[in-house]
Parts: C-alpha cells; structure tokens; sequence
C-alpha cells in the first residue's frame, strides 16, 4: 500500500502584514519627529496693554502685517488671524506697499491688522501704516498682548 508523503506545513495563502506594519511604526516615527521641525514663524515681543478683542467676520480675508526689531516687514494672509508663519515679506516700506496693495486690490474687503516687536523702531511702524494707507488700506487693526 503506498501512502502519500504528509506535509508538515500546509500552503498559506494569508499575506505577511508585520514587515508593513514595522515600517509603519518606522515612518509613524520619523514624521513625529521632522514634523516640529517644519513649523517656521515671526519671533516678536509684542507690547503688553490690557485691550478688548476686536469682533471677527468669518467672511472676510486677514492679512496680519509683522514689523520685527530690524525693520523688515512679514505678512500671512487667509481667512482668520495668524500670528506665526509667513505668506511674503519685504525689506523696503515701498516693496510693502506694492505687494500688500496688490493682495487689497484683489479683496476690498481685506481686514489688516498690525503686530510690532515691542522693541521696533515706533517710526518704523508708523510709516509701515502710513503705506498701508497709501496702498488702499482703510480697515486697520493693531495686536497686542494681555499683560
């Protein structure tokens, strides 16, 4: 009588999903760490006033306009306030005016507020809003902190 040979091990057909999940884990990690890394913004010290919030419309665009200590201006725009990160800059108050009219001209509706270093030059900042207003700016907002 012959007898058939007995596998030890019958065939899977299930697929190995640990080597996947291992590098899972292993990506999981690395944008967990690179992640913090990629956050870019404005360091400022701003002035300490004890101030009410200005009420917000949700349908209008924000450009909030930076003056940090050295003079340069940096700017975000979108649809709520933000206070780090950066859409654009410009080192002259010229150039400002010419990229920030433009992003006006295209919204009227734009909202703009202004945060300055504490330790800015206070003619810096007010010359950077004397050139909003040549630009087209007619809404005009300044940030501060609560002390």
């Amino acid at each position: 009588m012959l007898l058939k040979p007995q596998r030890k091990h019958a065939v899977k057909a299930e697929m190995n999903v640990v080597p996947y999940i291992d590098v899972m884990l292993v990506l999981l990690v690395i944008f967990m760490v690179t992640a913090p890394m990629l956050v870019q913004g404005v360091k400022l010290e701003l002035p300490k006033v004890a101030a009410r919030a200005m009420p917000a419309d949700s349908e209008r665009q924000v450009l909030t306009l930076s003056v940090k200590v050295d003079g340069g201006f940096y700017w975000n725009v979108g649809p709520d306030l933000k206070l780090d990160g950066q859409s654009d800059s410009a080192v002259s108050l010229e150039e400002m005016r010419d990229k920030v009219g433009q992003i006006i001209a295209e919204r009227g509706d734009t909202q703009v507020y202004v945060r300055a270093d504490q330790g800015a030059d206070y003619g810096r900042v007010v010359a950077g809003i004397a050139e909003l207003q040549r630009g087209g700016v007619s809404n005009l907002g300044l940030i501060t902190e609560e002390p």
